[in-house]
């Protein structure tokens, strides 16, 4: 065996390796949950509470609850980072504005048992939903929690989604972000939203920044056109993907009121 055909197994082996890992630890790429215990909900969000839904495979999960005055409420679902706390400044700006907001963490966030997966999520999402019982329901989703929103809106229609900074699918955004890499042929996880998006029968709002660069713009413009005449979408310019406004920014926020007054009307 030569040396250069030693050379090649060795990188060969070596490339084998770390897909290998990649494969095994994927999702500690995927999910960056702060799993520290949260504060009293009324600590954060004045007059909120603390309430707890239990999903279907059995886990105890922890949210928060504002009352509103308005008949809609706006369920929350936050991206793969953090935990609700970190979505409080947007609870805070909807309930200004009348809204019942319910602030929803996944399994393993914000001091929550579990390990999270897409069907994992899904199922979060469905007891935050279910808890909510007969009230009239937006569906807020950030980034990941886009897709989670829109999968739920498959098995519990909403009134409406507003949609912050969605990803055609999860390969799509691992490859802006990992173009090296055979993301799509590796990932277990798929959260497939312009797919399922096609079937939500509920009214669209999708929001995004012009200088995203973790969830590129044009992943977000294909969500809404894969939603057909009943998305509308809100650029906001000049803004990244963790930007202050596009947490609880007036644009974001406006979203939201308009989308109620339409399904209102």
């Amino acid at each position: 065996m030569t040396t250069l055909t030693r050379a090649a197994l060795v990188v060969v082996a070596v490339l084998l390796l770390l897909l290998a890992l990649l494969w095994v630890f994927q999702r500690r790429l995927i999910y960056l949950p702060d799993s520290a215990p949260v504060p009293p909900a009324a600590e954060v969000v004045p007059g909120a509470r603390d309430v707890t839904f239990t999903t279907a495979d059995g886990l105890r999960l922890a949210a928060w609850y504002v009352p509103g005055t308005r008949g809609v409420t706006v369920l929350i679902a936050g991206g793969n980072g953090g935990n609700r706390r970190d979505r409080a400044p947007l609870a805070r700006a909807l309930s200004d504005r009348g809204f019942a907001v319910l602030l929803m963490d996944y399994r393993g966030y914000g001091g929550n048992p579990g390990t999270p997966t897409e069907e994992g999520l899904r199922q979060d999402a469905l007891a935050a939903r279910d808890h909510l019982g007969d009230s009239r329901v937006i569906y807020f989703g950030e980034s990941l929690g886009a897709a989670v929103v829109t999968r739920l809106a498959l098995e519990r229609p909403p009134g409406g989604l507003v949609l912050r900074s969605p990803f055609t699918d999860l390969a799509a955004a691992g490859r802006a972000n990992y173009p090296f890499l055979p993301v799509r042929t590796l990932l277990r996880d798929r959260f497939p939203v312009a797919e399922d998006i096609r079937r939500v029968r509920a009214p669209v709002v999708v929001v995004y920044g012009t200088r995203d660069t973790i969830v590129p713009p044009r992943l977000s413009r294909a969500v809404a056109e894969a939603a057909g005449e009943r998305a509308t979408t809100v650029e906001v310019a000049g803004a990244g993907h963790n930007d202050l406004v596009m947490l609880a920014g007036d644009e974001v926020v406006g979203a939201v009121a308009d989308l109620a007054g339409r399904i209102n009307q």
